[in-house]
């Protein structure tokens, strides 16, 4: 990845929290804690699946990538999680607070990596060999995805106010 792009790629994943803010602020807690089916994540769920994701998986991942020889890196089923440790019945404020502490560990990390250090792979389970930089892209992708559940989130709590 070029040294634009990768730049590019850390001011999104750096500004993730705050659009998390934005599209958070003003929502009662019964609000953060509908969900719009069953299976689906509440506002809550979002940002407790995040926070979990964010440190205990980007975080190990990236450690062990930097620091082992091709590491096995395993997958963390969210919905698994989610259900197991009840997320929809945890703070709001904490859960947000971990997060940006958590993602802003692993900006600053990211941001003393080499080109070299970027080629460095691990293997994901269920995906296969991953470089550094590929794990980068995937927590872009993931924060995307995130950001648009919420989003969308937001517009029904606001089309169909929760009380």
């Amino acid at each position: 990845m070029a040294e634009d792009n990768m730049k590019t790629v850390l001011n999104s994943l750096q500004e993730t929290p705050e659009e998390i803010r934005r599209l958070t602020t003003g929502l009662r807690d019964a609000q953060l804690r509908w969900k719009p089916k069953k299976d689906h994540f509440s506002v809550l769920e979002n940002i407790r699946h995040l926070r979990d994701i964010e440190m205990e998986g980007y975080a190990t991942r990236l450690s062990r990538i930097l620091n082992e020889t091709r590491p096995f890196l395993p997958d963390i089923d969210g919905a698994r999680l989610a259900s197991e440790r009840d997320y929809n019945s945890q703070d709001f404020d904490a859960s947000l607070r971990d997060f940006v502490e958590a993602r802003k560990q692993n900006v600053q990390a990211l941001g003393t990596v080499s080109s070299e250090q970027l080629n460095r792979e691990g293997v994901l389970e269920g995906l296969g060999v991953i470089t550094l930089e590929k794990l980068v892209l995937l927590m872009r992708e993931h924060d995307e995805e995130h950001l648009k559940e919420l989003s969308e989130l937001r517009r029904l709590l606001v089309d169909q106010p929760i009380e």
